[in-house]
């Protein structure tokens, strides 16, 4: 039979086609900027559809999950909720929304979007392992387990759910089953480094070096050029331990670890930022943004608001590209540079005023070079502000790659090599730098200024 239908009738509903196949497209194009890294000209396309299609929930979704990327989590937090609103019963933008509050440490907010998920679809297994994560670091590692196993249930062969097992089992000393969780999660997910290299290290945490380091030299067959693993093993073998951390194995690790370093020193009750910050605060006058202060290694950029105030002009430097992605997110450094820490010295002679350096120089063992290379960036009378981890004088060498990763340094050592590189003692004390596995880490508070007859 003929439709009856007038032209003039199908006309909006081919009007109303065209208008969701360019909204799908506009989507689609916006998406795969996002995922390419391509932030402001995702940013552009997820605008231009909200202007066009005011309140699309898919285009809030994206447009919070870049607004997170780019730093602004107040922002990705708002614009999360409104497409949560906008499609109640989607998990999607409820589990990113947990994962963005994670970041931004509010951990209570983010379980709460987490079990709301679960609420919709029970046997969501992103949610169950995120989940899982918030109580491993709460120490309920009963619980995280339990929710790991629900997730493995739902899907066998979820790498993460099985490496989040792992941890939790490790934790509880259940070390035999949780190797076995681990050896499942490196098969399944074979080239995330964190799910071999946590587990090595909770062994190297329980005192069990010889299966940590068993693990390594698996993982080195398959993988052969690897510097972290080349490090750990080094570290927790007492093999031939290099005079310092590779580039390439502190590039790599913190590249890794960018996304949650923040949230994991913050529960490890990480106290060197401000340690660092307060000693040079000590040392400078009242501020009016006077002095040329440089960061070195600065990570995430922890140090960089607590000293703001006293820099004319606030730069740094680390070896990690993500790190530094971080630290601009704060809008606090004039400048940032991805260089190494000793070298970038060398290239600016008598350019600062004040070096800081919070928890950096522990992945150095033989000092010498990094503290010259500092009193040639320093001007007359500079300030340098370090920590280091502390091995006690007993323990004979000058020294020591520890099993955990890190170099810890005699007293009389660090002394004797800011002595030798021209710089003068000011303070060197003992401070508890963080907590890890549940015993304080404790270092030297360093603070040195250069003297007058190293200034040529």
């Amino acid at each position: 039979m003929r439709s009856t239908e007038t032209a003039a009738a199908r006309r909006p509903r081919a009007a109303q086609g065209a208008s969701k196949l360019a909204q799908r497209q506009q989507l689609e194009r916006a998406v795969e900027l996002l995922r390419a890294k391509d932030l402001d000209k995702a940013a552009v396309v997820f605008e231009s559809v909200l202007q066009r299609w005011p309140g699309q929930p898919d285009a809030l979704h994206f447009l919070g999950v870049l607004k997170h990327q780019t730093g602004d989590s107040v922002a990705a937090v708002a614009l999360i909720q409104q497409a949560i609103a906008a499609m109640p019963g989607v998990v999607g933008p409820l589990n990113n929304l947990g994962n963005v509050l994670v970041e931004a440490q509010r951990f209570e907010e983010a379980e709460t979007a987490f079990r709301q998920c679960l609420e919709l679809q029970p046997d969501f297994v992103d949610a169950l392992s995120n989940l899982a994560t918030i109580h491993s670091k709460r120490g309920d590692h009963t619980e995280a387990e339990a929710l790991c196993r629900r997730a493995i249930a739902a899907r066998p062969e979820f790498g993460q759910a099985w490496y989040n097992l792992s941890v939790a089992l490790l934790a509880q000393k259940r070390i035999e089953e949780g190797l076995a969780a681990n050896s499942r999660a490196i098969l399944l997910w074979p080239k995330h480094l964190q799910a071999r290299d946590a587990v090595a290290r909770a062994l190297v945490f329980l005192g069990r070096l010889d299966e940590a380091a068993t693990l390594y030299r698996e993982w080195l067959k398959v993988d052969p050029d690897n510097p972290v693993i080349r490090h750990h093993l080094a570290a927790c073998s007492g093999g031939n331990a290099p005079q310092r951390a590779s580039d390439a194995y502190v590039e790599r690790t913190f590249d890794a670890f960018a996304a949650t370093f923040d949230a994991n020193l913050s529960a490890l009750g990480y106290r060197a930022p401000g340690l660092v910050a307060d000693l040079l605060r000590g040392l400078l006058p009242a501020p009016a943004r006077q002095f040329d202060i440089h960061d070195l290694g600065c990570g995430t950029g922890l140090c960089g608001p607590l000293v703001r105030d006293w820099a004319r002009e606030l730069s740094g430097c680390d070896l990690s590209a993500g790190m530094l992605e971080r630290a601009e997110r704060r809008n606090v450094y004039d400048s940032l540079q991805h260089a190494e820490l000793v070298a970038h010295m060398l290239a600016n002679p008598a350019r600062f005023d004040a070096l800081i350096c919070a928890d950096t120089l522990c992945y150095f063992g033989e000092l010498g070079p990094a503290l010259e290379a500092a009193a040639q960036a320093l001007r007359p009378q500079g300030h340098l502000v370090f920590t280091v981890e502390a091995l006690p004088a007993s323990d004979g060498a000058p020294y020591q790659l520890q099993p955990h990763g890190r170099y810890a340094h005699q007293r009389a050592y660090v002394s004797a090599m800011m002595a030798k590189a021209g710089l003068h003692e000011c303070v060197l004390r003992e401070e508890a730098l963080r907590s890890e596995a549940g015993k304080p880490v404790v270092g030297w508070l360093v603070a040195a200024t250069l003297n007058e007859e190293n200034v040529s």
